[in-house]
């Protein structure tokens, strides 16, 4: 959306076109994203001990992570291609879920912001987990998927519970 309310991919005529963002200053830009994935305790420590038939899944799942956040813009579809120089994924148990959690930070020097990348890191790493691990609990659910954070910009920086939400 633009400063003026108007959604920036639509046209006057309501059509949907990649946004030029030719004209704006290269900024350091950095967005957080987070998921979980709710499961059983047995199959949280299963995972935790390392021991799905499929193999390391929070290693997978990390991995998965990143080469998503690389290809975004091959999945939505006005996203532009971006250069990012950095792609963290961080997953950690969560005992009270149960199950995990997953932070995705996405990085670049560039005129356009990476929340897409960040949340499709986190997206997909929580899909990855669920794949991994669905041969031992089909009931497992993803939850949460949410930007916590963003930085650089025309728009400034925007933080999860610090006006935004």
């Amino acid at each position: 959306m633009s400063g003026d309310g108007k959604l920036t991919h639509i046209s006057e005529d309501g059509e949907a076109h990649m946004v030029d963002v030719g004209g704006k200053n290269d900024a350091e830009r950095v967005a957080i994203a987070e998921g979980y994935v709710k499961m059983s305790p047995q199959t949280l420590a299963t995972i935790i001990a390392g021991d799905a038939k499929k193999g390391d899944v929070i290693g997978v799942a990390r991995l998965a992570g990143i080469m998503a956040a690389k290809k975004t813009s091959d999945l939505i579809p006005l996203c532009h291609p971006l250069m990012l120089s950095k792609v963290s994924v961080d997953i950690t148990e969560v005992p009270d879920l149960p199950g995990l959690r997953v932070e995705a930070l996405a990085k670049l020097t560039g005129k356009t912001g990476v929340e897409m990348e960040a949340l499709t890191a986190a997206s997909v790493a929580c899909l990855t987990i669920y794949d991994m691990a669905k041969a031992v609990d089909k009931a497992m659910e993803i939850t949460g998927v949410k930007l916590l954070s963003k930085s650089g910009g025309k728009s400034g920086d925007w933080q999860r519970g610090k006006g935004g939400k």
